[in-house]
């Protein structure tokens, strides 16, 4: 905040505190010299019933973005205003304290009016002092903003400023029930402006470390950021010079290398300490740890802190996006660092690597409950993976369908007859014609391996055992079709039934062992499971991660979050009509 306005707002705060102690225009209902409430009723409601009948709500060429809300707020209330007729302007800045700090959380203060806002306070305030009337349409005005700013504030800190299905077609968020309306008429009346827009914030820790990393990046940046390494230096234990001090210093930025004492000969050598410090930074960064600097680590070491900020930035809004209640215990699954979490009590327990979708299949965001698990499956191959995976190879090589051991049926029909591969002339079958279902029976060889995890969705997207165990030696696995393939999937089934005492680790074992097709185990208590896209979050440790952005997400989210807000409460203007109608007449 510029000196200017820090002084602005002291001067402000102080003239209000005056006001307050003089009693200074604290008529119940009224503000000094201004008009009666019920004459600010009428221009309310008129301004609201004319603006409605527009396409876009303005006010003094603000946009006003809570379409839906703000005019049942004030329906609710007879159109008294909520602000300007308080007896002090306490809440008003309750509110604009609240909005001063809306950039911790990533978000932008100029989206909530509020210069226009501070405008109009810092000439009611003068009008107050000097005894002088304020304009009612002023004061109408500068309630709507208000009223405003708390309604899609509190809405982009309950479910995100950005609406990610309209981004991202595979994508799937959660929309929390939540009458804003209702909610800030209830701390207009208790005074607890802040304190109800903290209730809406992601109850998370996670969401809360990562606002508190979002604070220390910054910091980083306004001392300057890191130093650049140069991209043709040897990095090799023993080096000195002052290539080796900028890598400490570069290390040390971020907690990544403890301070240690002064050189007395003016450089620090490349040392164990060193060492150990690349492997913490590599580990934040899903890098193989190696200690040593490569042109991957390298490089990651130089990408700028600004970039870094916006990265935290923009995985805030992402928190913004899943559940308040991710269930206890949940899994988590960050398709971007590609890992699996089992978490207890808030508490990450134990995980696992993970495959996820390649970028052309990608694996999608969304949350659904893991209801039962399947022993042994069967794999009926998608018809997208049929036409566009096996069809080419199958024409290339008339054997191809029965050296991978696939079954193929005339069609999808329940009783649907199995033909020999050989009685099709794959040659003359393309993708509008192909009406065949393929199937792999169970064993070693199905691609689903011997076991998967079921959690009904609408992307038919599941967890899953997989015969390719060598992709788990890969730093980055994005190689599958969209499901999650699972490094330890016995661990997980054990775990998900281990207060069934049918089914203990021999049990399942045995029971994959004898190769009986299909066995389904439902379990007691559905499990919720969330796909996420994190590429940047903090660790239960205290440590902050970023990850490559493999389905190139982060420039979409980038350039949604720099537009103007969208309005909210848009898929219930419908409701309007109703609400029109009930409005009392002037």
């Amino acid at each position: 905040m510029r000196p200017v306005t820090k002084l602005r707002k002291h001067m402000r705060y102080v003239a209000t505190v005056l006001l307050i102690l003089s009693g200074v225009g604290m008529e119940t209902g009224a503000w000094a010299g201004a008009p009666i409430t019920d004459e600010l009723r009428v221009i309310l409601r008129e301004k609201i019933r004319m603006e409605q009948r527009q396409e876009r709500f303005m006010c003094r060429d603000e946009l006003i973005c809570g379409i839906a809300d703000l005019p049942l707020f004030y329906a609710r209330r007879g159109y008294r205003p909520a602000w300007v007729n308080q007896r002090s302007l306490s809440t008003a800045e309750s509110l604009m304290r609240a909005i001063r700090v809306a950039d911790r959380d990533g978000l932008r203060t100029a989206d909530y009016h509020a210069d226009k806002i501070d405008m109009l306070l810092d000439s009611v305030i003068e009008n107050r002092l000097c005894e002088t009337p304020t304009d009612p349409e002023t004061l109408v005005d500068l309630d709507l903003l208000l009223t405003d700013a708390f309604l899609m504030l509190g809405s982009h800190l309950m479910a995100g400023r950005v609406n990610a299905e309209t981004i991202h077609t595979e994508w799937t968020v959660y929309h929390p029930e939540a009458d804003l309306a209702q909610i800030l008429a209830s701390a207009l009346e208790s005074d607890q402006i802040e304190t109800s827009l903290d209730s809406l914030r992601p109850p998370h820790h996670g969401y809360h470390a990562l606002k508190s990393a979002l604070d220390r990046y910054r910091e980083i940046a306004a001392f300057g950021g890191w130093p650049l390494l140069g991209k043709h230096q040897s990095w090799q234990k023993g080096d000195f010079g002052m290539h080796v001090d900028q890598l400490r210093e570069r290390l040390g930025s971020t907690g990544d290398l403890e301070p240690v004492a002064e050189s007395s000969g003016g450089s620090y050598l490349f040392d164990d300490l060193l060492e150990e410090g690349i492997r913490r930074f590599q580990a934040r960064h899903g890098l193989p740890e190696s200690g040593g600097i490569d042109a991957v680590t390298l490089a990651a070491l130089n990408v700028p802190v600004d970039v870094r900020v916006r990265q935290i930035e923009l995985n805030l809004e992402r928190w913004r996006w899943i559940p308040h209640d991710l269930g206890d215990p949940h899994i988590l699954v960050n398709i971007a660092d590609f890992n699996l979490t089992v978490v207890v009590a808030g508490q990450p327990q134990w995980g696992m690597r993970v495959v996820v979708g390649r970028d052309y299949r990608r694996t999608p965001v969304f949350s659904a409950d893991l209801k039962y698990l399947v022993i042994n499956p069967y794999w009926n191959i998608p018809r997208k993976i049929a036409v566009e995976d096996i069809l080419p190879k199958a024409r290339r090589d008339p054997d191809y369908l029965i050296k991978k051991r696939i079954i193929v049926f005339e069609s999808w029909e329940e009783n649907a007859r199995e033909i020999d591969p050989h009685s099709v002339d794959w040659s003359k079958v393309t993708m509008r014609n192909f009406a065949f279902k393929l199937r792999k029976e169970p064993g070693p060889f199905n691609d689903l391996g011997r076991i998967k995890f079921m959690l009904p969705n609408k992307y038919a997207v599941y967890l899953h055992d997989t015969p390719s165990r060598k992709l788990f030696k890969r730093n980055s696995r994005s190689f599958s079709s969209g499901c999650i393939r699972l490094e330890r999937p016995l661990d997980l089934a054990g775990y998900l039934l281990k207060d069934d005492p049918k089914w203990t680790r021999k049990n399942i074992l045995k029971a994959i062992e004898s190769e009986a097709g299909n066995i389904i185990v439902r379990l007691g208590k559905p499990v919720p499971v969330h796909l996420l896209y994190w590429t940047a979050w903090v660790d239960h440790l205290g440590r902050t991660h970023f990850r490559d952005d493999i389905y190139g997400r982060d420039p979409l989210l980038d350039v949604a979050l720099k537009e103007r807000p969208p309005s909210i409460g848009s898929k219930e203007r419908k409701h309007l009509d109703i609400v029109s109608a009930t409005w009392p007449s002037s």
